[in-house]
This record gives structure tokens, C-alpha cells and sequence, in this order.
């Protein structure tokens, strides 16, 4: 992709955008819910049985050791704190082996999508409950570059709160000199991607069903939009 040369006026009369915030996992990188999968992994293995959409359900979007709290919590169980400890470890174990070996790209469509940005004036962050080292090994596996698929990463070493608080969206935002939130896009694949961006106060939320959530439920929290491939952006931002 070359720098941007030019400006799509009607980008800005129809939204006003200024920054895209794109989740990682689900929504621009296809990586087989191998995340959730390996959460659900890691759970099971200490003695307690949860399936995947009830880790999808109560873990998608988070902070992966907030995860690992959120989904024992709901199941029940005693000593949250302790046992999520040991669990996140073993995560943390089974997932570098996972990803060592995992074939990982983009969905369809996307890199094509980013490509049209990047001949707007328009900004873009992507942000991840994954932290910083997986998730520069994802962008490395799928070849991406700062400067030249994205402006800026913000991950969950870089907050002090995860989502749904909007501190990740807010940090992307100081990075990249955007002011008003009412001129930034938030796109996830789960509901609390969703309630992130309305935290954050953003002009529009997206949700994008390749990933952790169904439509229904992306629909429950009252997104903007929700679409079947981020590709449809193209339309909303009248790239096309």
C-alpha cells in the first residue's frame, strides 16, 4: 500500500471520520477463535468444564487474565483470584505453542479495505485484549507494518483498565492527535468491543460477525452497524 495521496470529501459530510479503531483477533486477523479455543483449553485442564461459547460469551474482547476471572466467575466456582492465576499461566504456555504453528491472515477483504483508507486522511489504530508481545507476533505472521496496514497498535500492556473501559480507544487517540471522540469508528467482534467504543463515546460502532459473536448478540448491545465482513466499511465510508 502507498502513503495516502488523496482525500475523500464525502468521508468527512457523511461521518466526520477522523480514526478507525479495528479489534484484532476475529475482526481483522482470522485466526480460528485459536484464542478462545486455548482459553477454553487451559480452563478445562485444572477440572472444570466450560464449552466454547461460554467462554465466547463471558471471556470475548477481554483481557485474556480478566478473561480467565469472568469466565470461572460465571461458572461459579470459588477462590477466582488464585485459580485464575494458575490457569492464566498455563494460557499463556498453550497459546505461544498454538500460535508457533498457527496459520494466520487476514479475513477477506480486509487488506483491500485498508488500502482505501490509506488514501483518506483517515487514521488507523487496531486494539487487542491480547498483549503486546502476541500481538506483534500476529502482524508479524501476516506480514503487516506500522506505516503501512496501520497508524498505531494499543494493547492490553498499554492500559490500565481493559475493555469495556474506553482507555484503549482513548490511548489511540492521543497517539494519533484525534481530539473528539464523536470523530472515531470502533469495529469488534463481540459485544464488548461495542460497549468499548459507546464508553469511549464514539460517533459510530460497528459490529463484524467474523468472529467471537453472532449477529444477535452483537445486535443486543446496539452497535451503529452490524456487518458481515468489515469489508462492507467500504460502503458505510462511501469508499465505493
Amino acid at each position: 500500500m502507498q502513503k495516502r495521496t488523496l482525500t475523500n470529501y464525502l468521508i468527512y459530510k457523511m461521518h466526520n471520520i477522523e480514526l478507525l479503531v479495528f479489534d484484532m483477533a476475529g475482526t481483522v486477523v482470522n485466526e480460528d477463535n485459536v484464542v478462545y479455543k486455548t482459553l477454553q483449553k487451559a480452563i478445562n485442564k485444572y477440572g472444570y468444564e466450560v464449552e466454547l461459547d461460554f467462554v465466547l460469551e463471558h471471556g470475548a474482547g477481554k483481557e485474556k487474565h480478566q478473561a480467565i476471572k469472568d469466565i470461572l466467575t460465571a461458572s461459579d466456582y470459588d477462590e477466582i483470584d488464585e485459580r485464575s492465576d494458575v490457569v492464566f499461566e498455563v494460557f499463556k504456555k498453550f497459546l505461544k505453542e498454538a500460535y508457533d504453528s498457527l496459520n494466520v491472515t487476514s479475513f477477506e477483504g480486509v487488506e483491500d479495505l485498508l488500502s482505501q483508507i490509506w488514501d483518506t486522511d483517515i487514521k488507523i489504530a487496531l486494539n487487542t485484549g491480547y498483549n503486546e508481545q502476541t500481538a506483534k507476533k500476529l502482524l508479524r505472521k501476516m506480514n503487516w507494518k506500522k506505516g503501512v496496514h496501520y497508524d498505531a497498535l494499543v494493547t492490553a500492556d498499554d492500559a490500565k483498565n481493559g475493555r469495556p473501559q474506553p482507555d484503549m480507544i482513548l490511548i489511540a487517540m492521543e497517539k494519533l492527535g484525534v481530539k473528539d471522540p464523536s470523530k472515531v469508528l470502533k469495529a469488534g467482534d463481540s459485544i464488548i468491543d461495542i460497549e468499548e467504543g459507546k464508553n469511549a463515546k464514539c460517533g459510530l460502532t460497528v459490529g463484524v460477525t467474523t468472529g467471537a459473536h453472532s449477529r444477535k448478540q452483537l445486535e443486543s448491545a446496539n452497535p451503529d452497524y452490524v456487518l458481515d465482513s468489515l469489508y462492507e466499511l467500504m460502503t458505510i465510508l462511501n469508499l465505493k
